[in-house]
């Protein structure tokens, strides 16, 4: 999914004139928005992850996790695509603005979701009691993937809501392709690459039953 979402951006970049003299105009919002919600769907699936490592170690119910996942992620494209539809007929600026608040939104559930399960899952682990290195490196691992993530998020939201009120500082406009690149490698392709690293070493199958309670 990063190879998408950054194979997507490299090539929006390359052809960056010609993104933004495509009709109608909803095709050139498609191609700049599409990206941004593989991204979430990527980074909500680590959410996902650690939402089950949390539940199964507190002996809750994980079996709705997933359909809350699949829920939360199909219902934003689906009102992603009506907003998208709606615009291909009437190109509405009123809509726009909706849009551009929508993808504000989108950002800020994925902001708190991890900071909900990523500290939920720090706080726990420091409260682990056995001392080793392998804790050591998870607590380091959920604190820096967590914080990176929280981040990223927090300034996408930031800078749409800002586009939203004020169209002179949208980003995604012809005439400002450095300040573009600046963007979205502060939001996604840094991120990414930071996130890949810290979990360069793939986890384990997990087995159930090695999940104990902790009190």
């Amino acid at each position: 999914m990063n190879f998408i979402v950054n194979g997507v951006r490299a090539i929006l970049f390359g052809f960056h004139k010609q993104v933004f003299v495509l009709h109608p105009k909803v095709l050139t919002l498609v191609l700049l928005d599409l990206p941004g919600l593989l991204f979430f769907s990527t980074y909500t699936l680590l959410v996902l992850f650690w939402a089950e490592i949390y539940h199964q170690a507190r002996s809750l119910p994980t079996d709705k996790l997933r359909i809350v996942y699949i829920l939360v992620n199909g219902g934003i494209y689906f009102l992603q695509v009506c907003i998208w539809v709606y615009l291909w007929i009437h190109d509405n600026s009123v809509v726009e603005f909706i849009g551009k608040i929508f993808v504000a939104v989108v950002s800020i559930i994925a902001a708190l979701g991890f900071l909900l399960y990523g500290g939920r899952l720090f706080f726990m682990l420091r409260r682990f009691p056995i001392e080793s290195k392998g804790r050591r490196k998870k607590l380091n691992e959920v604190g820096s993937v967590t914080a990176i993530c929280f981040t990223c998020f927090l300034i996408r939201c930031f800078v749409v809501l800002l586009s939203a009120f004020d169209s002179d500082a949208s980003l995604d406009v012809l005439d400002h392709p450095v300040l573009n690149l600046i963007y979205y490698m502060l939001v996604e392709i840094l991120p990414s690459a930071l996130v890949l690293y810290i979990l360069r070493k793939l986890p384990p199958k997990r087995i159930s039953a090695q999940y104990h309670p902790i009190r």
